[in-house]
């Protein structure tokens, strides 16, 4: 991104003081944060068919869908991504809101039972000139993406394909299992106190 601000602002930082959370929040960010794409990543992004969106300008906030066929979405440089713009329904509330506030959080998913998701922080751009718009079968217009990428736990992801909800969500008579991200080394010793996957003496 053009220019790499904090990961947390003082609301985050209030909460995650509270609920003695700021050491696994400060783990997750210096091991899950990156700009550029790990190989999952691109197997995920560039075989995505949609990719939800999200974005805002003072008052206006929006969250959409952008669906393609897959490759519609196209890695084109380090943490870049472009997609295009297809015809719609003329009200232009993403590109209108892009256009005066160009940071947008774009979310990509897979439910079917594997729990992939990746969490874009980015700065998109609205290009279109003739080179762009050719790499872009039907678009009218492109948005470029500069991505700050994170991957964190997507144990609520349901099994949509395969027909089962996650098991990871706790109900009435029931504790879920631990999720697998509570175990790695750089996490597991500072879990916040009193969760209940937190080693003993820990």
């Amino acid at each position: 991104m053009s220019e790499r601000r904090a990961f947390y602002h003082d609301g985050m930082r209030a909460l995650q003081d509270r609920f003695d959370g700021r050491r696994v929040a400060d783990g997750l960010a210096a091991h899950r944060r990156r700009y550029d794409f790990w190989d999952d990543d691109r197997v995920m992004i560039e075989n995505a068919p949609f990719f939800f969106i999200a974005t805002s300008y003072g008052d206006y906030v929006d969250c959409s869908m952008r669906s393609g066929m897959p490759g519609f979405v196209k890695i084109v440089a380090p943490g870049t991504i472009e997609f295009p713009e297809y015809d719609g329904n003329s009200m232009y509330r993403t590109l209108g809101n892009i256009s005066r506030n160009p940071s947008v959080g774009l979310l990509f998913v897979k439910f079917d039972g594997k729990t992939t998701r990746i969490r874009i922080n980015g700065h998109a751009t609205i290009l279109d000139d003739s080179e762009t718009l050719a790499r872009h079968h039907a678009a009218k217009l492109v948005v470029r993406v500069e991505c700050e990428m994170f991957s964190n736990c997507p144990r609520a992801v349901h099994d949509l394909e395969g027909g089962r909800l996650s098991a990871y969500l706790p109900h009435p008579g029931y504790d879920p299992p631990a999720p697998e991200w509570k175990s790695r080394d750089y996490i597991k010793d500072i879990l916040p106190a009193g969760d209940p996957h937190r080693p003993i003496g820990g």
